[in-house]
């Protein structure tokens, strides 16, 4: 074997071990195994399936990290790389003051809020799109339970893609989300145990401005609008909630 194949060999091998540590990063076998909400949103579809299950343990009750769980992709940014995924935007590090309480058909850059839980889990929907000439749909499922005078943060990302691309499509975007998911986690405890539910950033005050903490567009459910105005699909995710019958024209 020459050293190109041996070379070769060792890559393929490092990313698909990669792949499979990054899609279940922190979570046990159990969660991993639990039904989550949204779980049923992909229910007869057809072609190839993926579902990324991680977790992280947060010293905070529920009650302080739910905030922060509310207001990721609805202006407060995602808490991950701000470079790659935020247009170099930082993140919120606190309440944002604004920010209403979520409501089911908020849109966001990831679909519309279809299942909520105050204070305990939420699901995004995303019914279809165009990736990498795939055509895929997407949940985003959250929930957060009591453990050991703390927390337990489940994030499980599923989804399923159509076309000859389909494999390599839902390739990338396991790599991609990997690199994002497991910093997102990270960011989320670092905030809560290091801010708690604070209502201000000293460092970073509020302006006023509604695209301070996140570049794209979200709309809320009362028709408020916050982020770039038409970045990313906020307005054809609010479409989407009309039409399934979660929000009114």
């Amino acid at each position: 074997m020459t050293y190109f194949a041996i070379a070769v060999v060792l890559t393929v091998t490092a990313l698909l071990g990669f792949l499979s540590w990054g899609s279940r990063w922190g979570s046990t076998a159990e969660e991993r195994a639990r039904r989550m909400p949204g779980d049923d949103f992909l229910a007869g579809g057809a072609g190839r399936r993926l579902a990324m299950t991680r977790a992280v343990s947060i010293k905070a009750l529920p009650e302080l990290v739910w905030p922060w769980i509310a207001q990721i992709g609805r202006s407060a940014g995602w808490y991950s790389i701000d470079t790659l995924d935020n247009g170099a935007k930082a993140s919120a590090k606190h309440i944002v003051s604004w920010i209403p309480e979520p409501r089911l058909g908020d849109a966001s850059p990831i679909g519309y809020l279809r299942h909520l839980e105050p204070g305990r889990a939420l699901a995004w929907w995303v019914k279809g799109l165009r990736f990498l000439g795939a055509w895929a749909r997407l949940v985003v499922a959250a929930q957060v339970a009591s453990e050991d005078g703390g927390s337990r943060l489940v994030i499980r990302m599923s989804a399923d893609a159509q076309g000859l691309m389909a494999r390599p499509a839902l390739t990338v975007f396991r790599f991609m989300d990997s690199i994002m998911a497991i910093w997102q986690l990270l960011g989320i405890r670092n905030r809560v145990e290091q801010f708690g539910a604070r209502t201000s950033n000293p460092g970073d005050p509020e302006t006023g401005d509604r695209a301070q903490y996140q570049l794209y567009e979200v709309i809320y459910a009362s028709g408020e609008r916050a982020g770039k105005r038409g970045k990313e699909h906020a307005e054809r995710w609010r479409q989407t909630a009309i039409e399934d019958g979660y929000l009114l024209e």
